[in-house]
């Protein structure tokens, strides 16, 4: 046993109770309680799907011990966990992202805020020595019952911190990016945890045999997503849903929590990870929506963390990238302790807690801003030019003057002709074919899982496949910090009725490039970082969404059409010395699931369906491709 076990046990003691909800189903419900009674203790809640074993009264939780949640014990926490709805030992029937009900009218009218709601009354009732404070925080899908916590407004629920939350899983959380599948993660994840539960049990669900080590060869090999619904059976319910729903319907409109967000009132910490491979998307836009429409006391935190980083790391490095600090505990210690400190002991001040806290990769250090994206932002273009390049003007021959997208446009054509050479015209777009059959990894390694890691992986092996497009400036003169989301516009044809496009920022390292000794020793494995590709951020969109993720329409093959795409928010400066990259593709696999490149129900297409694209990118005339980069001055 260690130290902080010891400590634990000394001082805490254990109680497991069924708190019943107003429809009179029971939850399962861990309480761990200090011994001290002479005070009272305010109430911490992460409410899960994921168990919160072990069982019995004897048994703590591990995750009590660790240093992140250890801090709360030394401080007289009460610290409780609870089964959702319909998973492990709570009663009912689970529900994936549960739709909020904004008016209840019957007892029947449950959801996740009304379990919520139900759960804190419960526990000011019945939960010995506690002060009438309650606190409610969760990281991923705990993190989405976090928001639904938030909207249930409990008199005693003073603060809630949604950490990596699960916000909409068509746009860009999880499962969908802007309407493309995210096939590994979505059949990796169901194939287990979608499996129903007939009645309670202390049990983990099987997962799915793969006899593999390979994903890229096994995901290829398995064909179209007809195949793996096969595999899957009939028993998982939300991977039918999956498929029955391939456009951004009501189904999906309804589980989005940001629709609903306006009237919270309990103080919110929004906490996100610059290079969370599940819920990137979640953090920044929870914080926007509630910020945009409440008008509670609203924070957000942003880290250099994977998912869930900031609990599970020290967030020194992530792969083979370094940041110099020891970021968790600084978030833990500085910001999120004293966030409920002062809202549920009445302890300590928030003046010095700035309302947005951001870690800029590149420059490695953290910014405390008023508010989050900054005003001193300037949409910057950086144009997607011929013979590989990237720039941020577009200048002439004749007179040296640089000239923006918006000077003299009828001569744009022009200019750009005379950038390769004054006697030779530029090709008016650069081209490549896509082929289902060989799709691009989303990264050069073998294994079977998804990494957390791509977030910031090498792509230089991307650079060197024909089915890539790369654009790179010239050496940087100055540093330049993007604060912000960056949106890209691609002026685009195909000839066939649909396709994928991702588009990829990249931080290109200087050829002489080396960590120095005081970023620590980072993954402990040697690696050539110089000339280093660094993924700052990617993102994908199906083209069938280009116009509305509700409505999809087909390309009219060979007519240049405008695929307007948002990329995540970008906290991260390109050093002086160091390139800017843009990657353009059509797969991205296993990640995302292959497109046939037909306008037709991917969801149930069949190997034959499949076929190549060949698409052309423009850099011509009015058809300039470009990104619009949130450059802070």
């Amino acid at each position: 046993m260690s130290e902080n076990e010891r400590w634990a046990h000394e001082n805490y003691y254990k109680m497991e109770k069924m708190a019943t909800m107003r429809d009179g189903v029971k939850l399962f419900t861990s309480i761990y309680l200090p011994k001290e009674i002479n005070q009272k203790h305010p109430i911490l809640l992460i409410r899960t799907p994921y168990s919160c074993a072990p069982y019995g009264e004897n048994n703590f939780t591990p995750r009590l011990t660790d240093y992140y949640y250890f801090k709360y014990l030394q401080q007289g926490y009460i610290f409780v966990l609870q089964d959702v709805r319909g998973k492990y030992m709570s009663e009912g029937n689970f529900v994936d992202i549960r739709p909020f009900i904004p008016n209840k009218s019957k007892p029947t009218d449950i959801d996740e805020a009304s379990d919520t709601y139900d759960t804190i009354d419960w526990m000011i009732k019945n939960v010995p020595s506690n002060n009438g404070n309650v606190g409610v925080f969760g990281i991923s899908y705990p993190g989405f019952y976090s928001t639904m916590a938030a909207l249930s407004n409990h008199p005693a629920l003073k603060a809630v911190s949604p950490q990596a939350p699960v916000t909409d899983w068509f746009a860009g959380d999880d499962f969908h990016h802007n309407g493309a599948l995210f096939l590994m993660d979505a059949f990796s994840f169901y194939s287990g945890f979608g499996r129903p539960r007939p009645q309670p049990t202390t049990k983990d669900p099987l997962g799915f045999n793969f006899n593999s080590e390979d994903n890229y060869d096994f995901y290829l090999k398995t064909g179209p997503l007809n195949n793996f619904t096969k595999l899957l059976g009939d028993s998982i319910k939300f991977w039918k849903d999956l498929m029955a729903h391939p456009d951004y319907d009501d189904w999906w409109k309804a589980r989005n929590p940001r629709n609903y967000v306006a009237n919270i009132h309990p103080a919110t910490l929004v906490v996100g990870g610059l290079f969370d491979a599940e819920d990137c998307f979640g953090a920044w836009n929870l914080y926007k929506a509630i910020e945009q429409k409440a008008k509670n006391d609203n924070r957000l935190v942003e880290g250099p963390w994977f998912h869930g980083g900031w609990a599970r790391s020290e967030g020194t490095f992530l792969g083979n990238v370094r940041f110099g600090k020891k970021t968790s505990s600084f978030y833990q210690d500085s910001i999120e302790i004293p966030f409920f400190n002062y809202y549920l002991k009445g302890s300590g001040t928030l003046s010095k807690m700035s309302e947005a806290t951001v870690f800029f990769s590149g420059e490695n250090n953290w910014r405390h801003l008023p508010q989050w994206p900054p005003l001193n932002t300037i949409p910057t273009n950086l144009f997607l030019l011929s013979n590989n390049k990237a720039s941020f003007e577009l200048k002439t021959s004749t007179t040296g003057k640089n000239e923006t997208i918006g000077e003299k446009i009828k001569t744009v054509a022009d200019k750009i002709q005379t950038i390769v050479s004054p006697n030779k015209p530029s090709p008016k777009y650069s081209e490549y074919v896509s082929d289902p059959a060989k799709p691009v990894p989303y990264t050069e390694d073998v294994h079977l899982d998804r990494t957390r890691e791509y977030m910031t992986d090498d792509q230089r092996f991307a650079a060197r496949r024909p089915d890539v497009l790369v654009f790179t400036t010239d050496v940087l003169p100055n540093d330049i910090t993007l604060a912000g989301p960056v949106v890209a516009d691609l002026f685009v044809s195909i000839n066939t009725t649909d396709a994928d496009f991702v588009v990829k920022l990249i931080d290109v390292f200087p050829a002489q490039f080396n960590y120095d000794s005081t970023y620590g020793p980072g993954n402990g494995k040697a690696y050539p970082m110089a000339g280093y590709q660094m993924l700052v951020r990617g993102e994908i969109m199906r083209g069938r969404y280009r116009n509305s993720l509700e409505k999809p329409e087909p390309f009219e093959p060979g007519k240049v059409s405008l695929v307007k795409l948002t990329l995540p928010d970008v906290a991260h400066t390109f050093r002086k010395g160091h390139m800017l990259m843009v990657q353009v593709q059509s797969s991205w696999f296993p990640l995302a699931d292959r497109n046939p490149q037909k306008f037709i129900d991917i969801y149930h297409a069949n190997e034959s369906d499949f076929q190549k694209a060949t698409v052309r990118v423009y850099h011509d005339g009015e058809n300039i491709s470009k990104l619009i980069l949130p450059v802070l001055k």
